[in-house]
């Protein structure tokens, strides 16, 4: 499994630009995909096919009215390892025996 953490923003399109970043959000959320939003991107966790279809996907819909994209990927693969959006963070809070915020 993969984990992905993207964050794909438009350029020359003011200083908010979560108009543009909620659009993502939704072609995320009808892909069925397993997900986290964080303040500064999003974590998609599937198969490597299945979430860099997803990024492509929000970059199609980004490109329609946007004429410079930046985006940021980093992936996290590990073999045999499911429900890592959450056992990642549970292992940290084991350890330090107490919750962080999430």
């Amino acid at each position: 499994m993969v984990l992905l953490e993207f964050s794909m923003s438009p350029l020359g399109k003011g200083e908010s630009v979560s108009k543009y970043v909620s659009r993502s959000l939704d072609v995320i959320e009808k892909s069925g995909i397993d997900y986290r939003l964080n303040p500064m991107g999003t974590v998609l966790e599937g198969e490597w096919d299945e979430v860099f279809g997803v990024v492509k996907k929000c970059y199609e819909r980004m490109k329609k009215d946007c004429p410079r994209i930046s985006c940021v990927i980093k992936v996290d693969y590990r073999r045999g390892h499911k429900n890592r959006l959450s056992s990642k963070v549970v292992s940290v809070e084991k350890r330090l025996k107490r919750k962080l915020k999430t």
